[in-house]
């Protein structure tokens, strides 16, 4: 039975790897089919990665975007070195980091959500805010009414890189920690180090009788036990 099952495993692999390497070479010989394939399997994983990532819907519907566009120019030079997912994926990830780094540097000229814009006919403060509400739900949002699920997620926007994307990337998109490794470009004892604290943090703000907006969870801070630079590299 055990070598059946081994056998049955080995030969889905190299129906997965076969058919994988089909897409790649579909996509590299520039098929507009292909292409279109891959962003209807992957636009909506990677645009609620993006989402918890960067946590602003808009901005996140404009990296996915790019993301596509940074596959279609980089796949002629994708060698299969990992899985086209992980490959994916890492990009996305480089995308949101970047995001996180362009933000920090402009975030000085930003204009605040409650600036008041105006007045009203009937003289009360019109605030930016209300002139910047969508009343249209995206899809994310349609999926994300349960309240334990919205919660969750509330908790988990609170949780500081690099320990967000690691429980995000394993826990909810289910990459193995060889793929997480690959991804973030780090080692197997970094991962494990970051979803055990990742996860700590995320229990810690749930179980905690309000999510304070400034609740003491940041990179190297109280409840983690060792900083950042301390990782295993």
């Amino acid at each position: 039975m055990q070598a059946d099952l081994t056998m049955g495993n080995l030969a889905s692999s190299l129906t997965f790897e076969s058919e994988e390497a089909a897409l790649i070479a579909e996509l590299q010989a520039g098929s507009e089919e292909a292409f279109a394939w891959l962003i209807a399997r992957y636009h909506q994983p990677i645009y609620s990665l993006l989402a918890r990532a960067v946590q602003n819907r808009a901005d996140a519907a404009d990296l996915t975007q790019e993301v596509f566009v940074k596959i279609f120019r980089g796949v002629g030079s994708f060698h299969g070195e990992s899985s086209l997912r992980t490959w994916i994926y890492r990009i996305a990830l480089h995308e949101a980091s970047n995001y996180r780094r362009w933000w920090t540097r402009h975030k000085h000229s930003e204009v605040p959500i409650e600036q008041e814009i105006g007045k009203s006919e009937n003289g009360q403060p019109v605030l930016l805010k209300d002139m910047l509400v969508d009343p249209a739900e995206s899809p994310y949002e349609l999926a994300m009414h349960e309240e334990i699920k919205a919660r969750v997620e509330a908790a988990l926007s609170k949780v500081p890189e690099p320990f967000r994307s690691t429980i995000i990337l394993r826990d909810l998109e289910g990459f193995v920690y060889e793929d997480v490794a690959d991804i973030q470009g780090v080692n197997l004892g970094t991962v494990k180090s970051r979803l055990v604290r990742g996860r700590a943090a995320l229990k810690a703000i749930l179980m905690a009788p309000e999510q304070d907006e400034h609740f003491p969870v940041r990179e190297g801070g109280a409840g983690f036990g060792i900083s950042l630079g301390e990782e295993a590299q």
